[in-house]
């Protein structure tokens, strides 16, 4: 009986503990999933950075981003404008009840500009997000490499 209870009690600590291994995050109704940053080399003014963001509550938006690692940082959305692929700044990311948009290279991403320093691979850095309704949340960003896509599976570069 001890150990069936030792058991129990083993696997519901593993499982309480899975969101925080699996690097996701919650602001009230908005999930956050595996929040990532493109690695940079030295002299590069600005990264990318990129997540899943999951809306289980009501409509919401991701309004502004704060990073130490940059002087600022920047909402941004990517649009092919006929041959030629546009970068602009917006004012938040819309985040419908029930849906989840992925911020993602080639679409919306946030932007941290003027690096203080080169973000290296294997490293993280910590940042704020800040939603309209759910409010602030810190999550780390996990540094990966200079050529990943989403989910660190390589889908060539954003350039800016």
């Amino acid at each position: 009986m001890q150990i069936r209870t030792l058991t129990l009690s083993l696997l519901f600590s593993l499982l309480a503990a899975g969101p925080a291994g699996a690097h996701d995050y919650t602001a009230g109704g908005i999930q956050i999933g595996h929040p990532w940053a493109r690695a940079t080399v030295a002299g590069q003014p600005s990264g990318g950075g990129f997540l899943k963001l999951t809306n289980t509550g009501a409509d919401d938006k991701l309004v502004a981003v704060r990073a130490d690692i940059s002087a600022t940082a920047e909402l941004h959305t990517m649009q092919m404008d006929g041959d030629v692929m546009r970068m602009r700044q917006v004012d938040g990311i819309a985040l419908p009840a029930g849906r989840t948009v992925e911020l993602k290279p080639g679409g919306y991403h946030i932007m941290f500009m003027r690096l203080k320093a080169p973000l290296k691979e294997g490293s993280s850095f910590p940042a704020t997000l800040i939603f309209e309704k759910a409010g602030e949340v810190k999550v780390d960003f996990k540094v990966q490499a200079a050529g990943a896509g989403a989910g660190g599976h390589g889908s060539g570069g954003t350039h800016h």
